[in-house]
């Protein structure tokens, strides 16, 4: 797939009609060109014709491959000259009122010819633009474009003399398209600022001294030196000096961050106090801030159901009202006594105004995006404006526990000693039997051992296995121990101690014979009550928690966060089964989610309508993988991205129901002789601007406030204890 930025695209409808060309043509696979950030993604099998198919289509754009380079700069396009724009629509605007004071003040006498040529002239300078897109459009063999229903309107009440309404139409059309393309550039704006977070430079080490290099000529293992105030040009860890960084930029969070030696960094994270020199741990085209732009820009490939709806309605609707305009003009003079062609040929002039569907075609695509800009300013990426539609309608949130409600920061609590065993013995067997292995609990069991002042005696990993799910077993000098939970017991028939506590249990063992075992403790998150608080507020019925914990540690948390139901002692693959249990009896209705902390949970967040990986900063498997990505460990990400796809859905219906309202009623008041082409020019262009401003309402960041539903989203929750025969 190659990306294209369309340059000079200053229509919405036309960004619709290039998608559409383009879709048609043979050896294209696929096409897509989003209006708000100027962007063609297209599959095709030839591209050599491609920008001679765009060109043909809107002579004046032009198209730069941005595919080649992942580092190269996202400019959306020539800036909007507003200063000369507005100049000329107060030129427009006095030359109007010269025509106003002549048709209506009847102070000066001038005759109908000397009127109509005054009147002519301004209409020919006020809309020189429209009326050369309309006949470039026409010999196009094109004539359902806006500039041509313009065209046919002011000329048709050119000839039944109406010049003053003519010329309002082209002014005021010119005037709202002007307040249109500043507030269309001013979200791209906003757009470009969110893509322009890449590093401009990198301080590269040499022998002969410091040397300021792109950051994609850099290479892994280079050393660069990133000074106080400037941005941390790429990924890897900090070999010497300490700082503090904002990270804001990929997680949306501004709280500062301290780093030392050893520490990871990401690349666009922010140094603030002091110098620090890091070893370069990735390529610039595969760091976390260019993956992060990426997934910005590519989000309008997939767009929403209802984006692709307007797409449909709008390739219908205008020649249907184009259809009604003819048989309002001709069909009523001569099927009904005493009614005028002039008449109805007016009545027929302000459908056409009034049938540019310009309000949908630009508000929706510019909300969604809206909405993934919002987004990802607060470290939540999201892969499409399908999947913010998605999350609007999300019912049931499937959580899973460790590294995701829960810390996932392990600690030993205690040591049980049993069958003549001492503490300090358990304790021993396992740091000996959990020394070659990378589990966080293992971590937490070493790290306790060590505490001790004791050295773990070393034991080749050869005999070292772990066993999915349950834990780990090791074997050297005619002896095996094992380690894990009530499961691995129970699979090598070791009688052992039921432990009914709060608390992760490591049971230990050690050649057949049951030793005790060892309280491991993990913190419940500060913010996942409130998270899932936030969650209910944004109308999801239902919240559960998947683990491989045992029941009594995940009932205790269960407890605490007034979760819905929990499902327990899960191995990796039961946690697959288990979500498609819930998502086949699906109580709550709606679309549901999963929650995990990356690669290992990749089965299930594939599974799910919407796959949201949590703490994903630098992880590639997570990004790849999910649907949504949450850049920090905050449950309270998945609560903020379920209130903004709410947020955006309801602004995109407010823009499809304000739009489709006031022209309906503007239609009916024009068939009926009550209203007229200064209404419809007014009602056409005004909602347009309304519409517009609306959805720019989502690229402003603010404390986000829940959107309730109207079914009761609180009451008692029934905790589900099945483990799906486990």
């Amino acid at each position: 797939m190659k990306k294209f930025l369309v340059e000079n695209l200053d229509c919405a409808t036309c960004a619709i009609k290039i998608e559409n060309e383009l879709r048609r043509t043979a050896g294209v696979e696929s096409a897509t060109l989003d209006f708000s950030t100027q962007l063609l993604h297209i599959q095709a099998r030839n591209y050599e014709k491609i920008e001679e198919i765009v060109r043909s289509i809107e002579p004046s754009v032009e198209l730069k491959n941005i595919s080649a380079s992942s580092g190269e700069s996202r400019d959306m396009g020539k800036p909007f000259q507003a200063r000369v724009e507005l100049i000329r629509l107060l030129g427009f605007g006095l030359l109007f009122a010269v025509v106003l004071f002549l048709d209506y003040a009847g102070v000066v006498n001038v005759s109908e010819f000397a009127f109509g040529t005054i009147a002519v002239g301004v209409y020919l300078v006020s809309g020189y633009s429209v009326i050369s897109a309309a006949i470039k459009t026409v010999l196009r063999k094109d004539f359902f474009d806006e500039n041509v229903l313009m065209f046919i309107a002011t000329m048709g009440a050119i000839a039944i003399g109406a010049y003053s309404e003519a010329i309002a139409v082209m002014v005021f059309y010119k005037t709202g398209e002007f307040f249109q393309n500043l507030s269309v550039y001013r979200s791209r704006r906003s757009i470009r600022a969110l893509l322009a977070q890449k590093p401009a430079y990198a301080n590269l080490k040499t022998d002969s001294g410091i040397t300021k290099i792109s950051p994609e000529s850099a290479r892994v293992g280079d050393i660069i030196l990133v000074k106080p105030g400037e941005k941390i040009p790429l990924d890897g860890h900090v070999i010497s000096g300490a700082s503090m960084i904002d990270p804001s930029v990929l997680t949306g969070e501004s709280v500062p961050k301290t780093i030392g030696t050893g520490d990871a960094v990401m690349a666009g994270e922010i140094n603030m106090t002091g110098a620090v020199s890091i070893e370069v741990s990735r390529l610039y085209s595969e760091s976390s801030i260019v993956k992060m732009l990426e997934l910005v820009e590519n989000a309008s490939a997939r767009k929403s159901p209802t984006e692709n709806f307007i797409t449909v309605f709008a390739r219908y609707y205008t020649p249907a009202m184009v259809a009604l305009a003819a048989a309002m003009a001709f069909l009523p003079p001569i099927l009904m006594p005493g009614q005028t062609f002039e008449q109805w040929i007016y009545r027929a002039l302000i459908l056409l105004v009034i049938s540019c569907p310009c309000a949908l075609v630009i508000s929706i695509p510019l909300g969604y995006f809206g909405g993934i800009g919002r987004a990802s300013r607060s470290g939540i990426l999201i892969k499409g404006s399908n999947y913010l539609d998605a999350l609007a309608r999300v019912k049931t949130v499937v959580f899973d526990k460790t590294g995701t409600l829960t810390e996932g920061v392990f600690h030993v609590k205690d040591v049980v000693a049993n069958n003549g065993y001492t503490p300090n013995r358990v304790l021993t067997l396992a740091a000996m039997a959990q020394q070659h292995s990378n589990h966080p609990i293992a971590r937490s069991i070493i790290e306790a051992y060590r505490k001790t002042g004791e050295r773990v005696e070393p034991v080749s990993p050869d005999g070292h296995r772990e066993i999915s799910g349950m834990g780990v077993e090791i074997a050297f000098n005619n002896r095996t121990i094992l380690v894990g939970n009530d499961r691995l017991m129970h699979q090598e028939n070791i009688e052992h101690e039921a432990c009914n506590i709060e608390g992760t249990i490591a049971h230990v063992a050690e050649n057949g014979v049951y030793a005790g075992y060892i309280l491991i403790g993990d913190k419940i998150k500060p913010q996942s009550a409130e998270a899932i608080s936030s969650l209910r507020r944004n109308g999801v019925k239902q919240v559960i928690m998947l683990t491989g914990d045992n029941q009594c540690a995940a009932a205790t948390i269960a407890r605490r966060l007034d979760l819905d139901g929990f499902h327990a002692s899960l191995l990796p693959e039961d946690k697959v089964r288990v979500f498609e249990k819930i998502q086949s009896e699906n109580i709550s209705g709606g679309k549901i989610a999963f929650v995990g902390d990356g690669i290992n949970d990749a089965p299930v967040i594939a599974r799910s309508d919407v796959g949201v990986a949590m703490g994903a900063l630098g992880s590639d498997a997570a990004i790849e993988t999910a649907d949504v990505v949450l850049m920090t460990d905050s449950p309270a990400k998945m609560a903020e991205a379920v209130s903004i796809g709410r947020q955006t859905r309801v602004i995109v219906w407010q823009n499809i129901v304000l739009a489709l309202s006031v022209k309906a009623i503007v239609i009916l008041l024009g068939a009926f002789g009550l209203a007229t082409m200064w209404a419809a020019v007014f009602a056409d262009v005004g909602t347009t601007l309304l519409a517009v401003l609306n959805a720019t309402r989502l690229l402003v960041k603010k404390e986000d406030k829940t959107v309730p539903e109207n079914e009761e989203t609180t009451g008692t929750h029934q905790y589900s204890t099945d483990t799906a025969g486990l």
